[in-house]
């Protein structure tokens, strides 16, 4: 859906959470489920949004002409409702990290070849949103012992549902521990590399491994470098000894 022109993804999300909306009505709903459970549809269609403004665009597009419309009389305190449920799928102290951009299935081939992991080793994917780069790191590595970490309480919940051999937590990548992993996958974006790379070398062991899809640390030189089959680079840090 992401590659479908602007503004379309907006207009089939609204359409959709407007077609729910009346059958549920006609199905004998009530008006405040019929609006929440409508308003859930366009929140999940919002993650076709390539940025964080089209997201907010999709996800709020039906509640807010709802509301313009007129259609439904429903009390003041029930419009906060499907700002929560947005709240919910994008936590305000999330927006400073990555938009949600999956990563390519095959974006790590070759990657367990350059930088071989023991069987077993822990490996994370910070930020993992509905688990694409979980289920790239699986076919790289699919001895490893991987785990995701997502603030999103319902990316977490579906990202847990679409990788069910891996360890899915909530949590704030920035206040986890990053010591106990042989690797850290990282889709972020740029203005974040700086922070993470700090993290690393703070908290991971000597020879453990910061990966990174598309962006790379400023001012440092990579160990190593990749290219996913799209012609984007996986850029390849090794944790150096403490100072």
């Amino acid at each position: 859906m992401q590659r479908l022109p602007w503004p379309l993804p907006a207009l089939l999300a609204w359409g959709g959470a407007w077609a729910a909306f009346t059958v549920l009505q006609q199905l004998g709903w009530s008006g405040m489920a019929a609006l929440l459970l409508a308003t859930a549809g366009g929140a999940v269609c919002s993650l076709w949004g390539a940025t964080w403004w089209r997201r907010g665009l999709i996800g709020a597009g039906f509640p807010l002409s709802l509301a313009l419309s007129g259609t439904v009389a429903l009390p003041a305190w029930a419009w906060l409702l499907p700002l929560a449920l947005l709240l919910l799928v994008y936590p305000l102290n999330a927006w400073r990290d990555a938009p949600l951009f999956p990563t390519p299935a095959r974006a790590l081939q070759g990657l367990a070849e350059v930088v071989p992991l023991p069987e077993g080793a822990l490996v994370l994917d910070a930020g993992c949103g509905l688990g694409h780069g979980l289920q790239a790191l699986r076919l790289a590595y699919p001895q490893a012992r991987l785990q995701g970490l997502e603030w999103s309480w319902p990316l977490r919940a579906l990202c847990a549902l679409r990788c069910p051999w891996a360890r899915v937590r909530r949590g704030d990548i920035w206040r986890a521990d990053w010591a106990p992993y042989a690797m850290v996958y990282l889709f972020q974006r740029p203005e974040s590399m700086a922070r993470a790379w700090d993290k690393a070398r703070a908290q991971q062991q000597p020879g453990s491994w910061l990966v990174s899809l598309e962006f790379e640390v400023p001012g440092v030189r990579a160990t190593g470098r990749l290219q996913a089959p799209d012609g984007r680079p996986v850029w390849l840090y090794r944790v150096p000894p403490p100072a």
